[in-house]
């Protein structure tokens, strides 16, 4: 299966070239004062109607304030001492070290990521945040610093490797506001969706056998798998091949280029294969390394 896997993600990093409630990690303030510290001096996009700080106001207030998952192990959650940890939070934190400002974590959940950005109460999104012509309406992306697609895992005693093998009475497990939702609804409409809000929540659902499968981002069902036992990745890959990116409101300009410009050199040093080795080899592997990883302006290398 990784083979398969690792050749479809060749012709990802092709197409690429073509185309709080808790703090941790430096921050010192709760989500709320963290909210307001991004909304207090924000600025309206007037053609967007999107709520933003600019760069400028970002260095002024010294702090950075970074939407991220608490509960999305290894990619972002809160450990054991209370901190927030993962692939994104490592990159949330270097972004705040290159600007020379502190970071404050927002925790967010999936369908809220576009909301906070709009609304102001964050100034970056680094949450597993899919790449999707219908989100690059609502907010804008940078450069993309992972391969992902969409995976379906199941218990060892039914097995799915094919959504034709569901019946009309198999439920399917999805997290409200993510591409799996999105991909199922309109792709397969009669097959039944049980949504939930959360990952912890889905992930309860699903070992609870509430659902025969679990449709996600297939590094997230990928890395539940690995980590429980009595689980399998029958489905790698679902539909189209993506990437995930940073996010920030539609027409914040100045932030959206000093990312771009910092996530190159960042892909000069190879930041995101450390990061990986760091947070995601004891999940995934070393065979996976190359597949998921993407360095922004090095994509050639791979």
């Amino acid at each position: 299966m990784k083979k398969k896997f690792i050749g479809i993600a060749a012709v990802a990093a092709a197409l690429v070239l073509a185309m709080g409630v808790l703090t941790g990690c430096g921050s010192s303030s709760s989500s709320s004062a963290a909210s307001a510290s991004a909304s207090e001096s924000a600025s309206s996009a007037a053609d967007s109607g999107a709520v933003f700080r600019t760069l400028d106001e970002i260095k002024d207030s010294g702090k950075l304030v970074i939407g991220v998952f608490s509960d999305k192990n290894p990619f972002g959650y809160v450990d054991e001492n209370g901190e927030y940890a993962g692939y994104d939070v490592e990159l949330a934190n270097k972004l705040g070290e290159e600007l020379g400002v502190e970071v404050e974590f927002v925790s967010t959940e999936a369908a809220s990521r576009v909301e906070f950005l709009q609304t102001g109460k964050v100034d970056i999104i680094l949450a597993n945040f899919t790449v999707t012509p219908e989100r690059a309406e609502q907010v804008d992306f940078a450069d993309p610093y992972m391969n992902v697609a969409l995976g379906v895992v199941s218990h060892n005693d039914n097995v799915i490797t094919s959504l034709d093998q569901l019946g009309p009475d198999d439920q399917v497990i999805v997290i409200t506001g993510t591409t799996a939702e999105t991909y199922l609804t309109k792709n397969y409409p009669d097959i039944k969706l049980q949504k939930y809000d959360t990952y912890a929540s889905a992930k309860t659902a699903f070992e609870n056998k509430n659902g025969v499968a679990w449709a996600n981002d297939n590094t997230e069902v990928i890395a539940f798998a690995n980590q429980g036992e009595g689980y399998t990745v029958g489905i790698e890959e679902l539909g189209d091949f993506d990437t995930i990116a940073p996010a920030v409101s539609k027409g914040n300009d100045t932030l959206l280029a000093w990312i771009n410009e910092t996530m190159e050199k960042l892909g000069s040093e190879k930041f995101f294969h450390a990061d990986y080795e760091k947070t995601l080899l004891d999940v995934y592997g070393a065979d996976y390394e190359d597949t998921l990883v993407v360095e922004p302006g090095q994509a050639a290398a791979k």
